[in-house]
């Protein structure tokens, strides 16, 4: 059989797979050296160009960083916004440990145009929920969100800094989410986050809007995230 393939596989795929265990284990963190196109040549017995196309693989998936002179480097942790799921599912799937910091949870009944956006009386109370979100003990985001008090009463005796909260929706509440409608922009920290998140001020983030429905059709809470440009990657596909 060909060196380059091995159990159907080819061998590009075996190198990266190879990593990737590495990675997910543990014993390859953010910021270590990744072996060399060189070294990953000799241990798998391939040439040079097949283990170059391997590491360049990766670093497309935003796994790896290439620094010419210095080699390749684990990539910090990048969160990839292509399924409507919760954060802790988000990083759960990167295989990161993830955490949440309560900043502030209120009742208000000022915020007219949110209200809006949930189909709701203007002045109607609101539960407001602000919170930091982690990733292997490293901030991430600010997530604040917003839901009718009068729909989701005893929501704020819930423990937000421990549980998703798409999960105590579904289980205590019965709320079936189905979609999001968001607005995405780019925006830069004022120094209330940049202080949250421990990034300049005026450093760049990634501002989404989200209006999340449940199966009903109905806007069942509104969410405004600020996420850290450098650690997060909103994915696309079009057609023609």
């Amino acid at each position: 059989m060909p060196q380059s393939r091995r159990n159907g596989l080819p061998a590009y795929k075996r190198i990266q797979g190879t990593i990737l265990k590495r990675l997910k284990s543990g014993q390859l963190k953010p910021g270590e050296a990744v072996s060399s196109e060189r070294e990953l040549a000799r241990i798998h017995s391939v040439s040079l160009m097949t283990a170059r196309h391997a590491l360049a693989g990766l670093e497309r998936e935003g796994l790896v960083v290439r620094r010419p002179g210095a080699g390749t480097f684990v990539a910090p942790p990048r969160i990839h916004f292509n399924k409507l799921m919760s954060y802790t599912e988000q990083m759960s799937g990167r295989g990161l440990a993830v955490s949440s910091k309560l900043i502030s949870l209120s009742m208000i009944n000022t915020e007219q145009e949110i209200a809006a956006r949930l189909a709701l009386p203007a002045t109607s109370g609101l539960i407001k929920v602000e919170r930091l979100r982690l990733g292997a003990n490293e901030p991430f985001a600010i997530e604040t969100c917003y839901l009718s008090a009068e729909e989701f009463d005893g929501l704020t005796l819930a423990p937000l800094d421990r549980v998703s909260l798409f999960s105590i929706l579904e289980h205590d509440y019965g709320l079936e989410i189905a979609h999001a409608d968001e607005e995405v922009d780019a925006t830069t920290a004022d120094p209330h986050t940049a202080r949250l998140m421990g990034i300049p001020h005026g450093s760049p983030v990634l501002r989404i809007r989200q209006e999340i429905y449940s199966t009903k059709g109905k806007v069942a809470l509104y969410v405004l995230g600020l996420y850290r440009s450098d650690r997060h990657t909103l994915s696309i596909r079009r057609f023609r």
